[in-house]
């Protein structure tokens, strides 16, 4: 978090980025709003560092320990800081998710990860403020009751959806906000309301932007090495061993020093496929670079992402779509929440789940008005269902399918 307000000053200076990070708070932040795009590479990092902590705060008020959980929450957090969270739009969630804890007797360590991932959703809290027509404080006020409402919602569904794809789907939370965010839209449209389309796409590819991720996939890898010694590697291997399926804790299954090691391999392999393909790395791209980082310790690893990436790229092929196309480029980082499928049924499960899944997240983004940042969770959740439904029923039947 240091080195990215670092960073963020050092590019766009003291002035200008904190002026934009400021900006940044009353934007529209549907999707897809990159702030880089908006408002500049420093108060887009001003901007993840600042949503960073807040989620880092949290785990530590609710004296929750390190895991592989908390670290792809933060990463998580930050990446979508840089198109579509911002502090004000998240607190109001979080509060919520507070609230439903209270309400049901629950700690908030309890449902700490519901309320950081379930951040999702705060482009829900600057459309209501911002895209709506209302104006002052009424406004704001309006915008941080849906968002409380919102939050307060989350937890009953995200417990549900959860035995929808029996944990086959890593971001269980982009099913639970897409199914909130689906209604949500559905009202909203009811009522006369047209969802506008959002399209930022910073195309400049910064230098700052370009090696960002390398050298802190780098850093992760020698850390990891560093802190588990001798056994890294080993545990390294163990990790490419389990299906991913949640929770797959490779902090806690193997070792941190592994997982640093698997998150860092993740950076690599993602960064160096967005050179291949000629993409672009701004906002959204390295925002989903730092969510499968993340995810690099709770269930994504390199033997259970490949067929999965593979599935989406021949679907991209097979029906004309270029590769570094923002959504295609997306689908394939952001894809690898269906690994589990890859790592329990095998490469041929894996490619199919991936192939579904960029046809259907073209389609799941327009369902929920761009309100639910996480559209590839939603996306990969239904796809996981559907999957993992067929495959039970055929197994079930003695079929013989394996």
């Amino acid at each position: 978090m240091g080195a990215f307000f670092v960073t963020g000053i050092a590019v766009d200076g003291f002035e200008k980025a904190f002026t934009g990070f400021a900006s940044l708070q009353l934007r529209p932040a549907r999707l897809i709003s990159d702030f880089v795009s908006d408002r500049g590479i420093g108060a887009a990092l001003l901007n993840a560092t600042a949503v960073g902590l807040t989620g880092l705060a949290l785990i530590l008020i609710a004296k929750v320990q390190l895991s592989g959980a908390t670290f792809a929450a933060i990463l998580t957090m930050m990446g979508f800081a840089l198109f579509g969270k911002t502090p004000v739009n998240i607190l109001p969630i979080i509060f919520g998710v507070y609230l439903a804890g209270k309400l049901v007797g629950k700690t908030f360590s309890e449902y700490l990860i519901i309320a950081l991932f379930g951040t999702a959703l705060g482009p829900v809290v600057s459309m209501v403020t911002v895209e709506m027509g209302l104006t002052g404080l009424s406004a704001v006020a309006v915008g941080t009751g849906a968002g409380i409402a919102t939050g307060f919602i989350l937890p009953a569904i995200a417990v549900s959806v959860l035995h929808f794809h029996q944990g086959y789907s890593l971001y269980n939370i982009g099913l639970t906000c897409g199914f909130f965010a689906l209604f949500g839209a559905a009202f909203l449209r009811a009522g006369g309301y047209e969802f506008q389309g959002l399209m930022l796409w910073d195309t400049d590819n910064s230098a700052v932007l370009v090696y960002m991720i390398p050298v802190l996939s780098v850093i992760l890898i020698a850390t990891g090495v560093f802190s588990a010694g001798k056994n890294s590697w080993k545990d390294l291997l163990a990790i490419q061993k389990h299906s991913g399926r949640l929770p797959s804790d490779f902090m806690d299954l193997e070792s941190m020093g592994g997982a640093l090691i698997n998150a860092g391999l993740m950076g690599l392999f993602g960064s160096a496929y967005i050179f291949v393909i000629g993409g672009d790395f701004n906002g959204p791209t390295i925002g989903g670079l730092l969510t499968i980082i993340g995810f690099g310790a709770f269930g994504t690893h390199l033997k259970n992402s490949w067929p999965v990436v593979v599935g989406v790229i021949v679907a991209a092929l097979i029906f004309g779509k270029p590769l570094s196309a923002p959504g295609v480029l997306l689908a394939a980082i952001f894809c690898t929440t269906l690994g589990p499928i890859a790592g329990a049924f095998g490469i041929l499960a894996g490619f199919i789940a991936g192939f579904i899944h960029l046809v259907l997240v073209h389609q799941t983004g327009s369902w929920q008005g761009g309100m639910n940042l996480y559209n590839n969770g939603f996306a990969g959740g239904l796809t996981a269902t559907l999957m993992v439904s067929t495959i039970a029923w055929y197994r079930s039947k003695n079929s013989g399918f394996k």
